[in-house]
């Protein structure tokens, strides 16, 4: 029997990537000492691997697919099949950054003021691009972690990736640039994309997980309107295409469905309420397939 060997970022990523493979319908188990979960689908073989690495191992065929993030493809130039873009991350949907940041009382205002001066990154390759872009040249440090301390001590300035900037707020840095931005992606190996079995195992996976990021952000309102009310509430209500209208016992009412942005529904269901709505449910939602 085939098997897809699959790679699951370690670290930040890795329960909202269990989380999200949770909601589409694949059970991954980890065991706190093993970099092997065990997933409910005899198809599939899932290893623990840093996003920073996941492209390498896909490039070079130890991985089929996996899952990093854009900014690690290109800072190690891995030559993979870009298959789907998925945007998530450990506390929110939004892309991440990698921001040039400095101390609060630092004397440089811009990038043209890093000439000659220390930066402590993870990324040396987008770092050095960056600075290229603009013309300016810096000594480029890697840094093994806990970055955002290194200022100004062990470095002038640094280039870190952050989702909220918190991190770098609590250590007193201030953000002068983004240097680039980032989403995950998922990967896959040029030959096992060759491979029809493969590619369809990996297509489908990129499907379900499409699906699961498109419903994080809906809910299904569901409620009773007379008919005669039917028009003034679908004037409210925005949807994916139609809402759904069935008959109820009563032949004066119907029961609607629609499916709508969660970050609306504090808004509508009182105009709804007044139009005339009674009994509105609210669930939320796994999976929206388009």
């Amino acid at each position: 029997m085939p098997v897809l060997q699959l790679g699951i970022p370690k670290g930040s990523l890795q329960d909202s990537t269990i989380e999200m493979f949770a909601k589409a319908g694949y059970k991954i188990r980890v065991s706190s000492r093993n970099y092997f979960p065990v997933i409910d689908d005899e198809e599939i073989e899932c290893m623990l691997i840093r996003a920073q690495e996941m492209g390498r191992y896909v490039d070079e065929g130890i991985l089929d697919a996996g899952l990093t993030g854009k900014d690690w493809i290109d800072e190690t130039e891995a030559d993979v099949v870009e298959v789907e873009e998925l945007i998530y991350g450990k506390v929110g949907t939004k892309p991440l950054r990698w921001v040039l940041a400095v101390p609060e009382g630092s004397d440089i205002k811009s990038v043209k003021d890093l000439e000659g001066k220390r930066i402590a990154t993870e990324v040396l390759g987008l770092t050095q691009q960056y600075l290229d872009k603009h013309g300016v040249t810096a000594s480029v440090e890697f840094s093994w972690g806990a970055t955002e301390v290194k200022p100004p001590k062990l470095a002038d300035a640094i280039v870190e990736i952050t989702e909220t900037g918190s991190s770098l707020r609590a250590n007193n840095l201030r953000i002068l640039d983004t240097v680039c931005t980032s989403t995950t992606r998922l990967i896959a190996n040029k030959e096992s994309w060759k491979d029809d079995w493969k590619r369809q195992k990996i297509e489908r996976i990129a499907l379900l997980l499409k699906s699961v990021l498109a419903a994080g952000s809906k809910v299904m309102l569901v409620m009773n309107v007379e008919k005669s009310n039917l028009d003034n509430i679908l004037a409210l209500l925005p949807a994916l295409r139609n809402p759904t209208i069935s008959p109820l016992h009563d032949e004066q009412w119907v029961s609607l469905s629609t499916v709508v942005e969660e970050d609306i529904v504090r808004e509508i269901i009182p105009d709804l309420l007044g139009a005339g709505a009674e009994g509105i449910l609210e669930y939320s939602l796994n999976k929206v397939i388009p």
